[in-house]
């Protein structure tokens, strides 16, 4: 996964959402290091899509609240698996880099 695409994922752990609010959370999290524009976190959306790692959902929040124009997304059981095998690659880097120095 690249790095986006695993934050979207994380991001949709948490409950459904859609693709600004997404952008929100990807900023607060990484303390605005990663700052995808529309272009590149829509591409990655319609990648996990197609991948069946995520799908769009039907369901909407308050409609005095919402924008009809907003696509709400969440994640799928595939997705969920998706994000495991990518943290233990990380945290399987992450031993190696220690057994090479002290972090």
């Amino acid at each position: 996964l690249s790095p986006l695409a695993f934050h979207v994922l994380l991001s949709l752990l948490e409950g459904e959402r859609h693709g600004y609010a997404l952008k929100r959370e990807i900023l607060a999290r990484t303390n605005n290091a990663l700052k995808p524009g529309p272009s590149l976190l829509y591409g990655t959306i319609h990648r996990l899509l197609e991948q069946g790692l995520i799908e769009e959902s039907d369901e909407r929040p308050d409609p005095h609240l919402d924008d009809q124009r907003r696509r709400y997304y969440r994640i799928l059981p595939a997705g969920l698996a998706a994000v495991q095998d990518e943290a233990r690659r990380m945290q399987d880097l992450l031993n190696l880099a220690k057994s090479y120095v002290a972090l």
